[in-house]
């Protein structure tokens, strides 16, 4: 059979089998439409990156600049503070938040009373649903130096009260340790639906054996867990650029500038407010390419490593 031949017969056998499972396609065209529209059809705009843009000129007929913009961001005083406050976050988040849905959940899988499992999952799933502004007030009136209920216990065990907000060694940890209460029971699900799927006769066969609670968990449960928890890892590192703008935006202030001033709020600083909408959009592009990077490095070293991936 000649190659023409064979791609004629291909071309025919994918309309028929799109006939065949017409259903399964129409399942799936809302999301394929999604993603066009609102994830792919807006990147034209990257190539604002690359021109000097004038509302004047418009769009089309805006004259190219080449890499201006990415060297003046490189060159810019704010660089290695942008750099080092927005890995520093990420990097944080990764090492100390990663882990505690995960623990959560081995813990919550050891729990009889399924009363009591309920109950505590419903009252971790509760903060994950408030908004960043109620988030960041409920925050904000829990560490306020005068009536807040963190600097009214420090007082009444004879401490001065702290300014936690305008204490840019303390941002970090706050931004850090607020996302955990607000997501970790949210994160938790992916893991304790994981746990519910291991064969519990691989835990009536270790109790048969004699193996302690902690000798199922590191090697039943806990080796369960794994692939999953290298794949969410994966999409960490592949978002460790993208830090949340409106929460950084509602906590910042001057006094704690220094080391809350990320990536995600000086391109709203210089696009929006400085209407330097190239500068911005180069800005951008570097944060994602970045992160494009990171999450095929990170994809390649835990498949080498863990024989686990995304592709």
């Amino acid at each position: 059979m000649t190659s023409g031949a064979r791609s004629t017969e291909r071309g025919l056998r994918i309309p028929r089998s799109v006939r065949r499972n017409w259903d399964l396609y129409l399942l799936i065209l809302p999301v394929v439409v999604y993603f066009l529209l609102l994830k792919y059809l807006p990147m034209y705009g990257i190539q604002l990156a690359f021109k000097d843009f004038s509302a004047a000129k418009g769009f089309w007929d805006s004259s190219w600049a080449g890499f201006k913009h990415f060297e003046r961001f490189f060159n810019n005083y704010q660089f290695w503070t942008l750099i080092r406050n927005t890995l520093g976050i990420s990097l944080y988040q990764i090492i100390v938040a990663f882990p505690i849905p995960i623990l959560f959940a081995l813990l919550i899988n050891e729990v009889q009373s399924r009363r009591f499992r309920k109950s505590v999952q419903s009252i971790t799933f509760m903060p994950h649903f408030l908004s960043t502004v109620v988030l960041v007030g409920i925050v904000m009136a829990f560490l306020s130096p005068s009536t807040g209920l963190v600097n009214t216990i420090i007082v009444r065990l004879g401490g001065d009260p702290v300014y936690f907000m305008t204490e840019p060694a303390l941002f970090k940890s706050i931004y850090v340790f607020s996302d955990i209460w607000q997501n970790m029971g949210f994160a938790s699900v992916l893991y304790v639906a994981v746990l519910a799927g291991v064969d519990k006769s691989l835990y009536e066969a270790a109790m048969i054996d004699g193996a302690t609670k902690l000798q199922r968990l590191r090697h039943i449960a806990v080796p369960a867990l794994i692939p999953t928890a290298i794949i969410m890892l994966i999409f960490q590192f592949g978002s460790i650029m993208d830090i949340g703008f409106e929460k950084i935006y509602l906590m910042q202030n001057d006094l704690n500038r220094s080391s809350s001033s990320v990536i995600s709020t000086y391109v709203y600083e210089v696009g929006l407010l400085g209407s330097q909408f190239s500068f911005s959009t180069a800005v951008g592009l570097f944060n994602s390419f970045i992160n494009f990077i990171l999450i095929i490095a990170v994809n390649q070293i835990a498949k080498r490593v863990s024989g686990t991936s995304l592709w």
